[in-house]
């Protein structure tokens, strides 16, 4: 008996002294353990559901180690330790574009990048200068122009023939959805005054002549997309790293590609195996017609190669819904057309959510908002037994019905909201009135989050920030119109945009645990906003290393 009891308290003992030992270790593992970068003097925006702050960061590896006060953090300071002066900045979660073609906008800037070109002799510098500068390219390629430099908001081919007489050009509008092209073009085209323009598209004529004026809307681009030669495999790899090095100088560190294909899908995963894919993707493959079922088990075998993974996913499909059937008492113009009928469009919805899906739909005027609404409450009704949590979106988003914003909250949808997107045929929906439509939609207990829309738009999250939530007194703002926050708008970048791609429990916020990607500023914009107009990104943390620094800061 005394044996047995004697046993009992030597294993009591083992076991108390196994405990301490845990919990000493647990006490003493932030402070004991290596600590690879320490971020201080900062203003430490977390973009938690409190809108905290602190005043640095300690990171370990790839994860968030702490979050407190300088003094607490420097106590963590071991010889390895990357120290980085904020210098009194802002420091924000590393941003996270929810509108974004990557390898397009990397391509894009190896073409005549017509994108802020203030007037129409800069637009015929810019193409001339590119096409002389690069005599060997079998086709002069760009991007970005806007209506409202040309006559009518026209641009011609005689224009076009004057800057570069030489080879095929093709120049697309800033939405994308119209080409202005040469006479060398139409003819390789076989585009004449007799040629038909496809469904849902225009061929452009002259009014007087009736020949082709050299602008292509809609699908008719197709004539002239398909004899564009094909990028290769390592032209999308260099479009790549030049996407990526872009989005880093501008601190996004997570984009969710809108415009994907199996092609960039490749790309992605090549990067990724080599280790160069130094942004988190996630990948939303297109679905632009009422696909076969046969169609969408292909689909499904594609996506299923990228599950859950930090780096790089898929698992949501975009549906465009603005842009072509024409709408009653609308114009032929692609900003007044629709691709589905309401009846094709619940169908669509309503299998693709039956399969699990998140489903993006663009749909970017109050017609095509509550068409979207009918479509997805269509879903929710018809598959009961759906698995997984639902979180459809609206993208393109600008204008939504009052009796709709109701349906926006119970329908648990997210709206992607583009400051600088241009819809076919119309102005930029103004900052003004997307920030008011902001507020609305988070009343109406609705997500929101925030994209470029690169590169039909820039990249730069600061300028879409300073766009939505910035100071009312600047240029082209109501002073009186209701303006979204600028820590909601933060959110709306970073853990808005996290939930919207079911990523909210490893990024988007600045807490233990969480994916090190952050943001260092030139400015505290949040004691100061109006510093938000002149603010830069200083230095920009993916994965816990440093991958832009625009200048040294303080270390010791």
């Amino acid at each position: 008996m005394a044996a047995r009891l004697t046993a009992f308290v030597v294993v009591a003992i083992v076991a108390v002294t196994l405990i301490a030992g845990l919990i000493v270790g647990a006490q003493r593992d932030d402070s004991d353990g290596p600590v690879d970068v320490i971020v201080h003097n900062a203003r430490v925006y977390t973009a938690d559901t409190a809108g905290r702050t602190a005043e640095a960061v300690a990171i370990r590896g790839n994860q968030i180690l702490r979050v407190g006060t300088d003094r607490e953090i420097s106590r963590l300071k071991r010889p390895q330790t990357t120290m980085i002066d904020a210098r009194g900045a802002t420091v924000l979660p590393g941003f996270n574009d929810t509108a974004v073609d990557l390898v397009g906008g990397g391509a894009a800037s190896d073409r005549v990048d017509l994108l802020d070109a203030p007037s129409l002799d800069d637009v015929e510098h810019r193409v001339r200068e590119w096409a002389e500068a690069n005599p060997d390219q079998p086709w002069v390629l760009g991007r970005g122009w806007q209506r409202e430099l040309f006559a009518d908001g026209r641009p011609t081919r005689q224009l076009l023939d004057r800057l570069v007489p030489d080879r095929p050009a093709r120049l697309l509008s800033s939405d994308g959805r119209t080409a202005w092209v040469n006479t060398r073009t139409l003819r390789l085209a076989k585009i004449t005054r007799k040629t038909a323009a496809p469904a849902q598209g225009t061929i452009v004529h002259d009014a007087r002549t009736g020949e082709p004026t050299g602008l292509l809307e809609g699908s008719a681009l197709a004539l002239v997309e398909r004899l564009v030669p094909a990028p290769t495999a390592g032209d999308r790899e260099r479009a790549l790293r030049t996407a990526i090095a872009t989005a880093q100088r501008h601190g996004v560190t997570s984009i969710q590609d809108v415009a994907d294909g199996p092609e960039d899908l490749a790309v992605y995963a090549s990067a990724r195996r080599t280790g160069d894919l130094q942004v988190r993707v996630y990948a939303a493959l297109p679905v632009t017609s009422d696909l076969p079922d046969a169609d969408l088990d292909q689909l499904e075998v594609t996506t299923r190669k990228f599950p859950d993974d930090p780096l790089l996913k898929a698992g949501a499909v975009s549906v465009p819904l603005d842009g072509g059937v024409p709408l009653p008492g609308g114009s032929e113009s692609p900003a007044d057309t629709l691709h589905f009928d309401a009846d094709t469009l619940n169908r669509l919805i309503r299998r693709l959510d039956a399969r699990g899906w998140q489903i993006l739909t663009g749909a970017s005027t109050e017609l095509s908002a509550r068409m979207a609404f009918d479509a997805y409450a269509h879903a929710v009704k018809s598959n009961p037994d759906r698995r997984g949590e639902r979180r459809h979106r609206l993208e393109h988003l600008s204008a939504v019905a009052d009796d709709d914003l109701p349906r926006a909250g119970s329908l648990h949808l997210l709206a992607s909201l583009r400051p600088f997107e241009r819809r076919a045929g119309a102005d930029a929906s103004p900052a003004t009135d997307l920030s008011a439509l902001a507020r609305r939609l988070l009343t109406a207990k609705a997500r929101v989050a925030l994209g470029s829309g690169w590169p039909s738009a820039p990249i730069d999250p600061l300028e879409v920030l300073n766009a939505i939530a910035g100071p009312a007194d600047t240029a082209d703002r109501d002073d009186d119109a209701p303006r979204l926050s600028l820590k909601a708008a933060i959110d709306a970048y970073t853990s808005g945009s996290a939930w919207a791609s079911f990523d909210e429990q490893r990024k988007g916020t600045i807490a233990p645990g969480m994916l090190a990607d952050l943001v260092v500023l030139s400015d505290d914009i949040l004691t100061t906003p109006a510093k938000l107009q002149g603010a830069r990104v200083e230095v920009t943390i993916f994965d816990g290393k440093v991958v832009f620094r625009r200048s040294e800061r303080a270390t010791n």
